[in-house]
């Protein structure tokens, strides 16, 4: 087993000396600090608030929406978006606890959560992890689709909006620095806005340095039909590597005149990475594989740029147009030289793997709304897209001890168009009553041709009706009722359908080639959803909601034996049902005890089921979904000093599932503990310090094969590390 791994005593050691440099930046900013502001910083907090006040689009809005400010995205210290994410009800993250994932909403994962970036559905090749929080405006978490927004959302919306107000001069510079399992990482971030005239201008951006040492080690058995072993290996794995990025994002908005305004938004985003995996396999009983040992080195350079114009004008009666065009482009470059070798340490085969992908594409969206009459507010648009990959792999392997060589040449690319059209209607029929009707059609186009296969097309597209209403009960000014039915979809991804085969090192059941099917055709569900809401003083609530989906032709992946090697590739496979309870609670103890402690207590909890008709039982749920999430936290603004504390703790449930007939796969459960703490020395600058995945659990993940020859399974434990992190935020 390897030693669990743990944060250098330096850090520790300042950690543990300084707890009263521990705060939250959003408790504190509710409080007016003690040193009188100057009068113009004083005005302008008033406003803000004010501003808060007057509408909650979570309480208000007939379209189910979460809203995450930007004082609750930087409270906890995050330095990625997924940490932020992972504390929201209903909303879980894949992969090994402190490191990131992919995003799950009603414990789904496979892709049913649609991600988009300022309303738009996220780029080719674009990654959560190259945004940093402090570029970030607001988090919308949509439980239902709108029609406004892409219905490829069968278990909902996260929608990331980057900053857009520029409301007066600004200049902000957050540096930090952090431990990670005894590596030293660094991140810096500022902000810059200011306005002359008719012109305003804001740039945001950040350098991040980091280094990783994240070891792991994979348990195969295999055992006869009798249940007798035959099979017994232990593989230990380190990954160690460095990584570096810089991101931008510059805005600009000109007001032409009364009615007309001209924004300008970009986001670039440069990536180094820096690699070295290695594998050493020790074969305590039955056959050793081809290869006992593996040397692989990974150099990557990543380029993302995403550039947006728009254009709003206000009409007459209240209409208002707004259209916008973006371009997107993303390229990679990776190269990967290897080095394998037999049970006796002899060199078997040497590899160099070249590769680089462009993503090149184009969006225009436009979206015209107007009060049609008294109670309707009518808006109909467009959402288009064109993207196209270009996509080399360049394999060349030789052996000088006859070891089987395979030289490739793999070029592709593929082209996808998507189109949408929209109309929706939200009504107010009485002051404690309002409906939303919408309706969307959306239609993608893919093709694909490479030089190692036949050109293939995939073309779907879908009706989506959507449906939901918001119900003030009599009689109270704090309980409401929603509800939602919908209709959403989600489309094959590009390498999803394209027939490429990528092969494994050591092919096995459990470790397969990996290959699309252009077959494949999109999911489609229909969905309810059902909430109660009660609303507190200062800021409380409590509730309630439960949602259904049925979801036809589900995508899973499917293992075979073809060949003498073992390929996985997605199928379609059956009908299948989920279903699931969502509880949140937010409490703020003063506005119940007013000589309480100023504390802002939340908490929330899932429980989420599913059934895949095509898998024989038990335990044939869709694939990684999760069955029980939660999170409870506390925040503490101590009235004695510019202090604050906080923490929360997250659980994620997992166990067996059923893949397929043949495929079995098991998860434990993860536990997070995160804590933070903010000193503010004087209103413009303050230090935060902060403990990411303090329980530093190991991770332990299994996979399954089981036919009627023999049982394999891999379990893999990967440990983890608390992550020590020292932020000093200013404000010029």
């Amino acid at each position: 087993m390897t030693q669990r791994p743990r944060p250098s005593p330096a850090l520790l050691r300042l950690f543990a000396a300084a707890p009263a440099l521990l705060g939250a930046l959003h408790a504190q900013a509710q409080t007016a600090p003690d040193t009188k502001p100057p009068a113009k910083e004083q005005i302008q907090q008033v406003e803000v608030k004010g501003a808060a006040v007057s509408y909650d689009a979570r309480r208000n809005d007939t379209a189910t929406k979460i809203v995450v400010t930007q004082e609750e995205i930087l409270k906890n210290g995050d330095t990625t978006i997924a940490e932020v994410l992972k504390r929201l009800p209903g909303v879980t993250v894949g992969g090994v606890q402190g490191r990131g994932g992919d995003i799950r909403m009603r414990g789904l994962g496979s892709g049913y959560t649609q991600i988009m970036l300022n309303g738009e559905p996220a780029p080719a090749g674009f990654s959560l992890d190259s945004l940093s929080p402090d570029m970030i405006e607001r988090i919308e978490v949509m439980r239902a689709a709108t029609a406004e927004f892409s219905t490829q959302a069968i278990a909902g919306g996260i929608n990331i909006v980057l900053k857009k107000a520029i409301v007066t001069a600004q200049r902000e510079i957050k540096v930090g620095v952090q431990d990670d399992n005894g590596k030293f990482g660094t991140n810096t971030n500022f902000q810059l806005s200011d306005r002359k005239g008719p012109v305003s201008y804001a740039i945001g951006g950040g350098l991040t340095y980091g280094k990783f040492d994240r070891p792991a080690e994979i348990v195969t058995t295999g055992t006869t039909p009798a249940g007798v072993q035959n099979l017994s290996r232990r593989t230990g794995q380190t990954n160690t590597g460095v990584f570096e990025a810089l991101n931008l994002s510059p805005r600009i908005n000109i007001n032409l005149g009364p009615n007309d305004i001209v924004t300008s938004q970009s986001f670039v985003n440069v990536n180094r990475f820096r690699g070295d995996i290695k594998d050493r396999v020790n074969t305590l009983q039955g056959n050793a594989p081809r290869y006992s040992a593996t040397d692989v080195h990974i150099a990557s350079d990543v380029v993302l740029l995403r550039s947006d114009l728009t254009w709003t004008r206000k009409l007459a009666q209240g209409a208002k147009l707004e259209v916008k065009g973006g371009v997107n482009f993303n390229q990679r470059e990776t190269e990967a030289p290897a080095l394998q070798y037999y049970a006796n340490n002899a060199l078997a085969l040497t590899r160099l793997v070249t590769s680089e992908s462009t993503d090149k594409g184009f969006t225009t969206t436009g979206k015209y709304s107007t009060p049609l009459f008294e109670g309707h507010a009518l808006a109909t648009g467009w959402d288009a897209g064109y993207s196209k990959r270009d996509e080399d792999r360049i394999q060349r392997e030789s052996s000088t001890v006859g070891a089987p060589v395979a030289n490739l040449d793999q070029i592709y690319n593929a082209d996808v168009t998507r189109l949408a059209l929209y109309a929706q209607d939200e009504w107010t029929v009485t002051p404690r009553w309002s409906v939303y009707f919408g309706l969307r059609w959306e239609g993608i186009e893919t093709r694909s041709e490479g030089n190692d296969y036949a050109p293939v097309s995939n073309k779907s597209s879908v009706w989506s009706p959507l449906f939901q209403t918001l119900w003030k009960l009599p009689g109270s000014k704090n309980d409401q009722v929603r509800l939602g039915l919908t209709r959403t979809y989600k489309a094959p991804g590009v390498n999803s359908l394209i027939p490429r085969r990528f092969a494994s090192n050591n092919n096995s059941a459990t470790s397969p080639d990996q290959t699309g099917n252009p077959l494949l055709k999109p999911e489609l569900a229909w969905g309810l959803d059902l909430a109660f809401e009660h609303y507190l003083p200062g800021g409380g609530l409590m509730t309630a909601s439960t949602f259904v989906r049925r979801i036809k032709d589900i995508t899973r992946q499917q293992v075979a034996l073809i060949d003498g090697l073992y390929v996985s590739r997605p199928v379609n496979a059956g009908t299948a049902n989920t279903r699931g309870i969502e509880l949140e609670a937010k409490l703020p103890l003063r506005s119940m005890y007013p000589a309480a402690p100023a504390i802002d207590m939340r908490a929330n909890f899932s429980r989420n089921w599913s059934d895949l008709d095509s898998v024989p039982g038990p335990n044939n749920r869709l694939d990684q979904q999760t069955p029980v999430s939660g999170t409870v936290g506390a925040d503490w603004k101590l009235d004695t000093m510019p202090l604050t504390l906080g923490g929360s703790f997250s659980f994620q449930s997992a166990g067996p599932v059923r893949v397929s007939v043949k495929q079995y796969a098991y998860a434990i459960p993860k536990r997070s503990l995160d804590l933070y703490g903010l000193w503010k020395f004087t209103p413009k600058t303050q230090l935060r310090v902060a403990v990411a995945n303090a329980l530093h659990q190991d991770n332990y993940a299994e996979s399954t094969y089981v036919d009627t020859s023999s049982t394999l399974r891999d379990g893999t434990i990967t440990p983890t590390s608390a992550v020590v992190r020292a932020l000093l935020e200013m404000k010029f």
